[in-house]
């Protein structure tokens, strides 16, 4: 869309409504009043792909690493002879890390070149923004330059894998923060449905006695060891490669700058970053946003199995299971009068096998990196951070728009109860496994409950087996 909305402008201009920039390859016009240059422009032209915006959160995490760089070299005295450049690039950085340039950042997320489109991409909006806060127009870079101001001891190959890691961890903390209201959002149903006792499956054929409240406290427990996953794996991300420039050996970059940079980045971001012992090996492989990816991809295996278990115990709700009510969003049918479907759990799942695929493909992307840089950094970021925000947003909407509403249909489980089999099971503490399966038999041969065997045969009393099947001793750890 931004693309031809910039094809749209450029037919329009005018002598007066137009500059020229250069590069390599030769020269190009754009707009006179844009933020970007010729490197984007390309860019925009070789890779038509997705048709998506970066993600905001990289771009903002590229303003705080441009920012950390200019920083640091403002103070080991680049610009000593022109502080308002140095004021205005930082100033621009600023703007970029508030997200208040995120529209002029216009590259499509997948392309070639390691992400080298995106670095000169933000190193433009940089350097036009800086020109415009000392009052001069863009392009204008003989005043500050993209590459020689912005870009200054830097190289997209160690620029871009760490505003990934800062953009990554930023979204972490979000997810971690969902994961946790999810988990806290069980815990209140286990309590809720604590006193609701019904028929436990294994195989998807009755088994035991269960409750409710005890399903939900799982689901709860389980979201709880995705949090601490979550939790633990910002560590990995925390050690950059920023100061190795292109291949690890600092190449350009002042010895000075390469042992300060990492530090004025953790000051400003106030995350604990650490400069990588081995800049070469950390250019070189991508693997910890595999081990990351992989724990992201728990929290979805996570949400997937407990999406199909709320979709299986509400089916219904007169000919499944119909054990739990969940809240009504929307109607389902165009054709069958009064059908809701469970369209939460439904639209959680298929975030869930979204992210399966992400994580396929990520690990793919990682693993094809060649010799001293993974070329294929782009698509790593487009699915790692793809899939944080997927899982934020559904562990976000399963919570407000389904558990918190969740009730239980208690006359429906004891029913249920009533009729099953597993109640048999429930009485052996007392009865004893031999009498359990002569019970069990007679009521498939009677059609009696099992309840009423039990207390015809004189072997309990109908308190007794009310006590041995009540929420208090279904939950109770052995006997």
């Amino acid at each position: 869309m931004l693309f031809v909305l910039f094809r749209q402008v450029v037919d329009c201009m005018t002598e007066d409504t137009k500059r020229t920039e250069s590069d390599y390859l030769g020269s190009r016009e754009l707009p006179a009043h844009v933020l970007m240059g010729i490197h984007t422009l390309r860019a925009m032209d070789n890779f038509p792909l997705t048709g998506r915006p970066l993600p905001e959160g990289l771009v903002r995490a590229f303003g705080m690493v441009k920012g950390a760089c200019a920083a640091t070299n403002r103070d080991l005295g680049m610009w000593q002879n022109a502080p308002e450049k140095a004021a205005a690039i930082i100033d621009a950085c600023r703007e970029m890390a508030e997200g208040r340039l995120t529209q002029h950042i216009t590259v499509d997320p997948l392309q070639g070149g390691a992400g080298t489109s995106t670095n000169m991409n933000v190193n433009e909006v940089l350097a036009n923004r800086a020109l415009q806060l000392l009052g001069h127009a863009p392009g204008r870079y003989d005043l500050v330059s993209p590459i020689n101001d912005i870009n200054l001891h830097q190289s997209t190959n160690d620029t871009y894998p760490t505003a990934l890691r800062l953009a990554a961890i930023w979204a972490i903390r979000r997810l971690e923060d969902e994961v946790v209201k999810l988990q806290e959002s069980f815990q209140d149903a286990e309590k809720r449905l604590a006193h609701v006792v019904k028929v436990g499956r294994t195989e998807m054929q009755d088994a035991v006695l269960i409750t409710l409240g005890r399903e939900m406290a799982a689901y709860a427990e389980a979201f709880n060891r995705d949090r601490w996953r979550l939790f633990k794996c910002e560590e990995r991300l925390r050690v950059v490669n920023l100061g190795g420039t292109a291949v690890g050996t600092g190449l350009t970059a002042p010895r000075q700058y390469i042992f300060r940079v990492v530090d004025v980045l953790r000051e400003m971001t106030g995350i604990g970053f650490a400069r990588a012992e081995n800049l070469v090996e950390a250019t070189q492989n991508a693997d910890v946003f595999v081990e990351v990816m992989g724990m992201v991809k728990a929290l979805a295996v996570s949400l997937h199995k407990v999406s199909g278990d709320l979709r299986l115990l509400s089916s219904g709700p007169d000919a499944g299971l119909g054990e739990l009510r969940l809240p009504a969003r929307q109607a389902g049918s165009s054709i069958m009068p009064g059908k809701v479907n469970p369209v939460i759990p439904e639209a959680v799942s298929q975030s869930a096998m979204l992210v399966f695929g992400y994580d396929a493909t990520l690990g793919f992307a990682c693993a094809s990196g060649s010799l001293e840089l993974n070329p294929f950094m782009p698509l790593i970021a487009l699915c790692l951070l793809e899939s944080l925000t997927l899982m934020e947003r559904s562990c976000r909407i399963l919570r407000e728009f389904c558990i918190e509403g969740v009730e239980a249909d208690e006359e429906g489980c004891k029913k249920q109860l009533e009729r099953s089999t597993v109640v048999a099971t429930a009485l052996i503490p007392v009865i004893g496994y031999d009498k359990a399966c002569t019970v069990l038999k007679q009521a498939e041969e009677t059609g009696k409950s099992i309840r009423q065997i039990v207390v015809e045969s004189g072997l309990m009393t109908g308190a007794e087996v009310d006590q041995a099947i009540s929420p208090e001793a279904v939950c109770k750890l052995g006997h």
